[in-house]
């Protein structure tokens, strides 16, 4: 038997292992050998990906950022339909004088975990340039902001009226309108960043045979077919679509801008600890 190919996931929620369960046992019903490890943080991941300890990750858009700088040759491989053309806004309550993004300067402005691109670093770099007074909520920090809890915090904070503002993923800011966190009507966005993608299957190197397989597996996933439907579900698609670069300028921009990575992918944020 040949040896496997070995995915890395990061164990953001107890769902992830219900996912690749269900993934592992239908790639090996299609002859994929396949098998996965978990991980606490984002940036372990990374590291054994650019030390071929494994063979692709499901990287968050920061670390696949961070790959990419480690192993200039690293290639985003695939993408769910969702992780395309998404965008972060900046709230506030509908009772509020603040009109625009320069309302903002001199404001209490929530945001969720250092790390998450979407509910800190994008919608900060909006308002670079303004001096602004910002309250980090750093829940499940490692996780890049796949745990939203940093976000629900920045949004309940809003609500209370302990801050001025609130920075977001849209989609949560939906969802928190749902829960009742932000009650429907009573927050209005200023601000907006430009679409991004997110999240992309990473490889550093292409000389596993079984690559091909998987890549071709995964786009050839249908919707309709009753095994891998709760798993798309679950994982948050319909479609698994080839992996663009086109979608990470912006969070380029912004690691830069806050020293988040160096150039080579070095750690320099003086207060991420994952």
């Amino acid at each position: 038997m040949s040896d496997p190919l070995i995915l890395g996931a990061v164990a953001y929620d107890p769902k992830v292992v219900t996912i690749w369960e269900g993934f592992r046992r239908w790639f090996a019903e299609k002859g994929l050998p396949f098998d996965y490890i978990l991980y606490s943080n984002y940036e372990r991941q990374v590291e054994d990906l650019a030390g071929g300890r494994i063979d692709v990750a499901w990287n968050s858009p920061l670390a696949w950022i961070r790959s990419r700088r480690l192993v200039p040759q690293a290639q985003a491989l695939v993408m769910r339909d969702t992780d395309r053309d998404l965008t972060s806004v900046i709230a506030v309550r509908d009772d509020s004088p603040i009109a625009d993004r320069s309302d903002l300067a001199g404001k209490r402005v929530a945001v969720g975990a250092v790390d998450s691109p979407q509910g800190t670093l994008l919608p900060l770099a909006l308002l670079d340039g303004l001096d602004v007074d910002v309250r980090r909520f750093d829940v499940g920090v490692g996780l890049h902001g796949d745990h939203v809890g940093g976000e629900r915090e920045a949004a309940r904070a809003l609500a209370a009226g302990e801050v001025d503002a609130a920075c977001m993923i849209d989609a949560n800011h939906l969802l928190f309108a749902k829960e009742g966190v932000l009650p429907a009507g009573s927050t209005r966005v200023v601000a907006q960043t430009q679409p991004y993608d997110h999240c992309n299957m990473t490889v550093t190197d292409t000389r596993s045979p079984l690559l091909e397989r998987f890549v071709s597996l995964l786009l050839d996933m249908d919707y309709a077919d009753a095994e891998v439907r709760p798993l798309l579900d679950l994982e948050g698609l319909t479609q698994w679509l080839p992996g663009r670069l086109s979608g990470y300028d912006q969070l380029e921009a912004a690691v830069d801008t806050f020293a988040f990575y160096d150039e080579t992918g070095r750690i320099t944020a003086d207060d991420y600890r994952p």
